[in-house]
Order: structure tokens, then C-alpha cells, then sequence
């Protein structure tokens, strides 16, 4: 007796790609090359996607690394991941003109250290060591910050007061990581303070929470997403602590083992929160050519949340 094949399927996240904080950035660039033409300068990538990185480059922008790599009165964009004071003051002794494209979300945190470090708060930062987001919350009260990256390293922590201490948390972490590291540092502090509202972005949980629904069901997770891009490496292990029995971060197509599809029947797609949807579409003609020309989508949330553009380049855009 035959038993029927099962049909390949692909089970596609709802939402993922582009955040608002990531489009609003996107378009900045974009919008300053039409506004004032080429070159436009970017510290940092403007957002951790190599694909954006290098359409941008095509179209005229310049990425560098520290703004002392921009001429003397130049323009250039700070990244959507933000920046400490310190680059700013730095900008300004080297008479740039700044476009400040950081989400409002992590402006939101930067405002959180600010008035935390004006109470003679110690603060905890919960984040990744090195990530241009970390860096510039940090820079906003050096002195006051402390980072700690995961709930095994709470024990070392060192406070001047143990009833004075808040976290705060870089937005693109693991939603169920970093409250494990919150309950940790509340065992240690039993009277820390939350900060007033959620730092991890609506589009990191939102992501993660459609990963958690569909991956019970996959053999494979596919995400679509650079290795430098903090959510987009989340959402490989946030689909592989859900139940998906493998899960593997590709930039593009052309990057997907065919030896992964090795008796699977369901593969999961989705991509993270600085990826324009092309590079997923892409991958789903790669599937179907495959036999995974079924696809269901598996919507956790809808999308509504907009940001309007920088004000230096909105005054200028009304100007003309």
C-alpha cells in the first residue's frame, strides 16, 4: 500500500519586513539624494540590511563609519538605530548639516535613560555589546549605564543603590529573553522600575509572535535578513525555541540550501524588520520552483503605525 505524498506548503508571516522606524529611514536617504543630490552622506548602515545598503550606494549615498570620515560641511543622515550626544556634538564642531533618521522608538529609550539618569538612577541596560542602538542609549548617561546581556550575567551587576535601580532594553531584542533577564534583575532588586512603557518595538514582538504561531507547524524556517541585523537573528531563534525542527537566516534567494528542503513539507517564511518584501518574494519563486507553490499566510496583527520624516528634511521638502 502507497501512502499519499503530503503537499508542500509554505506558511508566510504576517506581518514581517519593513517596520515603520526602517521605512521612515529608508525614504529619508532617498528623499535627501532627490532633495539636495549626491553625495549623501550615512553614518553607519541606515538600517542593518545589505540589499537597502546597497541600492542607496547606487543611487548616490555614502556609508561611513564615525562622522570624521564626512567633508566639513557636508550633509549626512545618523542611521535609524540613533546616535550618543557625543556624535552630535561632534557633527556640529565639523559644521554638518544632520538628517536624524533614528526611530522615534529608540528616541523614545534615549529620552527614558535621560530623565532615569536625572533621578540618580543606576540603569540597567538589557542589549548586545557593539550594537550601534546600545551605543548610543549608553551615550546618553555614560556614567549611570550599565549593560548587561543576558539573565546569567545579573549576578555581576554592582549597584550604589540597590532601591534606585531601573532597566531599560534595546528595542530588537527576544520579547521572552529579555523578560527573563528582567525577572532575574528583580530578584536581585526587588523595587526596580520599569521603564513607563515597553521598549522592545510593536514590530519585534509582532514578528516574533507570527514566528510563534506558525512554527509549530514547519520543519523549516526560512528568515530573510542580514546576519548583522539583531531582530532578524531573533526571529531564527525565536522560531526554533516555537517548535520549528530547523531554522536558518539567508540574505537573499540565492542563498537557500536546497539540502534543507530534504523531506520537509512545510517551510515557514518570514523576514525581518529592515527587509524590503522584493527579497522575500524572490524567495518564494524559489520555493514554488521546489514544488512549495502553496502559500498560506499566518497573520498574527495588523500594521498601521506611521512616522512622518525627519523635521530638518520636511522644513526643506516645504520649502522648495
Amino acid at each position: 500500500m502507497t501512502t499519499a505524498t503530503k503537499q508542500r506548503r509554505v506558511l508566510l508571516a504576517n506581518p514581517r519586513g519593513y517596520c515603520a522606524g526602517v521605512d521612515r529611514a529608508v525614504i529619508t536617504v532617498e528623499k535627501a539624494l532627490e532633495q539636495y543630490g549626491a553625495p549623501i552622506y550615512v553614518r553607519k548602515q541606515i538600517v542593518h540590511n545589505t540589499h537597502v545598503v546597497r541600492t542607496l550606494e547606487e543611487r548616490g549615498a555614502i556609508f561611513v563609519e564615525e562622522t570624521e570620515e564626512v567633508p566639513e560641511g557636508a550633509i549626512v543622515v545618523f542611521s535609524a538605530h540613533g546616535v550618543s550626544p557625543a556624535v552630535h556634538e561632534e557633527a556640529s564642531q565639523r559644521r554638518l548639516k544632520t538628517i536624524d533618521a533614528t526611530c522615534p522608538l529608540v528616541t523614545k529609550v534615549h529620552k527614558e535613560a535621560q530623565r532615569f539618569a536625572a533621578e540618580d538612577r543606576d540603569i540597567i541596560l538589557i542589549g548586545h555589546i557593539g550594537h550601534e542602538e546600545v551605543e548610543g542609549t549608553s551615550g546618553e548617561a555614560p556614567e549611570h549605564i550599565q549593560i548587561v546581556e543576558s539573565p546569567e550575567e545579573v549576578d555581576k551587576v554592582q549597584v550604589r543603590d540597590p532601591d534606585n535601580v531601573s532597566w531599560l532594553s534595546q528595542t530588537t531584542l527576544s520579547v521572552d529573553e529579555t523578560n527573563q533577564t528582567v525577572d532575574a534583575l528583580r530578584k536581585k532588586f526587588p523595587n526596580l522600575l520599569d521603564p513607563p512603557s515597553d521598549d522592545i518595538c510593536y514590530a519585534t514582538s509582532n514578528r516574533q509572535d507570527a514566528v510563534k504561531a506558525m512554527a509549530p507547524e514547519c520543519e523549516l524556517v526560512i528568515v530573510v535578513g542580514s546576519d548583522n541585523s539583531s531582530n532578524s537573528v531573533r526571529l531564527v531563534e525565536v522560531a526554533l525555541d516555537a517548535g520549528a525542527d530547523a531554522a536558518h537566516l539567508i540574505d537573499n534567494a540565492g542563498l537557500m540550501d536546497e539540502a534543507w528542503l530534504e523531506g520537509v513539507t512545510t517551510v515557514g517564511v518570514t523576514s525581518g524588520a529592515s527587509v524590503p518584501d522584493i527579497l522575500v518574494q524572490e524567495l518564494l519563486s524559489r520555493l514554488a520552483e521546489h514544488g512549495y507553490d502553496t502559500v498560506t499566510p499566518v497573520t498574527t496583527a495588523d500594521e498601521t503605525l506611521t512616522f512622518s520624516l525627519p523635521k530638518e528634511l520636511r522644513r526643506d521638502l516645504r520649502a522648495e
